[in-house]
């Protein structure tokens, strides 16, 4: 058996946050800069009360209601958050009974962030091809907005909450894999430069975290609060994704010519024009789609390919490498045929 991406759906939840309603609440920065920046018009936002699992379960629906596979026919659950319901049970498992799965369902959380969808497409490659499952749901789904201090722009311009649900599925081996050689990286000296510093055990909630200050570029936040260091993670991007894709590349015995499109981690516009630029990609290989939603952490590659493969961009037997970096520091890269 090897395995193959068979369908990909997701969810956007209603609340919409726009660059416009942004920019009359931060007079100093514009429509236009806030543009240039992020390459984001709108950001989709949860409701209170509404948490990655219900997002999750609504991207679910949608594949099922696609006609593609029954709960009945899923082996397991494979979900992407660092926004669980709680930290105890695994909200996995809640999707198993929410969605209908049978008991005989695996049903796995892990806390990955922007390299999570590439993970777990290794993980549900493991899976199936060592005999442990034959359908997978990989689900990504994130609640960053409810990290994200109202008065931090740093960080507000950019994260929209999202969740996608990715069929993964067993089919006959003919020719090279569809999915591989994978790649992975993790540098936890930058861990501090996205971060939530309080809340779990190493230093829970407490009044004092909430207490909110300004930084020295104007933006407000607590311990309780979303930080990211722009220009760290910039810097380390710029560093370690040309790494990756050479890496990559040389071992599936590649060259860029041989990929018909890039799709990496939708971080910003910005960001993305700076590595298509540094490791001249051409323009017309490298796909954007972020415009729509916002910078939707483990989401944002399943949401991309999904586009991708409506606009006619990707099409069946073309190869697409993924690549996904950030919050750890970690990274991951693959290549998949489009089946």
């Amino acid at each position: 058996m090897q395995a193959v991406i068979r369908a990909i759906e997701y969810y956007l939840p209603e609340s919409v946050l726009t660059t416009a309603a942004l920019a009359a609440e931060f007079p100093d920065w514009s429509v236009e800069k806030i543009d240039k920046k992020t390459g984001i018009a709108e950001r989709h936002v949860a409701a209170p009360g509404e948490c990655a699992s219900d997002l999750a379960y609504a991207a679910a629906q949608k594949l099922f209601a696609s006609g593609v596979v029954t709960p009945a026919e899923v082996d397991g659950i494979l979900l992407c958050t660092q926004s669980p319901d709680y930290f105890l049970p695994t909200t996995a498992c809640l999707l198993q009974e929410r969605l209908g799965l049978r008991t005989g369902t695996l049903a796995l959380d892990y806390n990955q962030g922007c390299s999570g969808f590439v993970y777990g497409l290794g993980l549900a490659k493991g899976l199936i091809e060592t005999g442990q499952a034959r359908r997978l749901l990989l689900l990504t789904a994130e609640t960053y907005s409810k990290f994200v201090n109202p008065r931090d722009r740093s960080v507000r311009t950019i994260f929209g909450d999202a969740a996608a649900a990715t069929l993964i599925e067993g089919v006959e081996a003919a020719g090279e894999p569809s999915m591989g050689p994978f790649v992975y990286g993790t540098d936890g000296s930058g861990a501090n430069n996205l971060i939530v510093p309080a809340g779990g055990a190493r230093h829970p909630r407490t009044a004092a975290t909430a207490v909110e200050s300004e930084d020295a570029a104007g933006a407000w936040r607590s311990a309780d609060n979303l930080y990211m260091n722009g220009a760290e993670v910039f810097e380390f991007t710029l560093r370690m994704v040309p790494q990756t894709v050479a890496g990559l590349l040389e071992q599936a015995g590649k060259t860029p010519v041989d990929v018909d499109l890039f799709v990496f981690h939708q971080a910003n516009r910005y960001m993305l024009n700076s590595l298509r630029t540094a490791m001249e990609i051409p323009e017309d290989k490298f796909y954007l789609a972020m415009r729509h939603c916002g910078n939707t952490v483990s989401s944002t590659i399943p949401i991309a390919l999904h586009h991708a493969c409506a606009e006619g961009k990707l099409k069946p037997g073309q190869l697409a490498m993924l690549v996904g970096f950030g919050v750890g520091y970690s990274w991951a890269g693959t290549l998949v045929r489009w089946h």
